[in-house]
């Protein structure tokens, strides 16, 4: 059976009462007892003073408060069991109640707990599901294309500006493979003016000598020279 807060409070209300009951008793009997002695000390005096209707008078009046007193202190007795075993019950009952509290709290963390996990285990499903899969590749794939087509465009780039050596703005790497390229030429061109050297030089025909200076002339546009 399950206790709650307004249970407690109603035997504590009940404790409280019976509580008060048994003050008021106690006072009482107090009272009994003090007027007992009082109508004990009258009986003296009138014996005292030779009336001995007055003092027993005064006696009876004393056992009647006697009398009155014992009753009184026999519900104290009985009602002094019954305010224990009414004690026992609040505290037992308060134990329980804050038992099942307890036990409320901890059933309420656990299905939080349980919430929260089933929480994150859904939100992994659906990273690690194959529709979280698929967006993440066509997500990768996209990025690919466009570093691709930056790797492209400043390629181009570096084409489209003839970078010469030393120019502003060119790598090192690319004003080295111009320099290299100009040596190419220059040789390649050495070698030509050699051969025809040596064939002007074999060759008696002035309109001959003309279309070698010709040609020479047309590598030299083509060169850039």
């Amino acid at each position: 059976m399950l206790y709650n807060q307004n249970d407690l409070v109603k035997v504590r209300q009940s404790y409280a009462e019976v509580t008060a009951t048994q003050r008021r008793l106690i006072k009482q009997k107090e009272q009994c007892d003090a007027m007992a002695q009082d109508w004990y000390k009258r009986a003296q005096l009138a014996l005292e003073k030779g009336n001995d209707e007055l003092a027993k008078e005064a006696l009876t009046r004393r056992q009647q408060q006697t009398d009155e007193a014992n009753d009184l202190q026999n519900q104290l007795d009985s009602q002094a069991d019954s305010l224990d075993k009414l004690f026992e019950g609040m505290k037992m009952l308060e134990t329980k109640i804050n038992e099942n509290k307890a036990k409320k709290d901890q059933m309420v963390a656990r299905a939080r707990t349980a919430q929260t996990t089933q929480k994150v285990n859904d939100m992994i499903s659906g990273v690690t599901g194959k529709e979280s899969t698929d967006a993440f590749t066509r997500m990768e794939q996209k990025v690919e294309s466009l570093e691709a087509a930056a790797e492209v465009s400043a390629e181009m780039g570096s084409i489209g500006g003839n970078m010469l050596p030393g120019s502003e703005g060119a790598s090192i790497e690319d004003q080295f493979k111009a320099l290299e390229a100009s040596n190419e030429i220059d040789d390649e061109l050495a070698k030509m003016k050699g051969l025809l050297a040596a064939e002007s030089s074999s060759s008696s025909s002035g309109a001959g000598n003309s279309d070698v200076d010709d040609e020479l002339e047309k590598l030299k546009r083509d060169a850039g020279l």
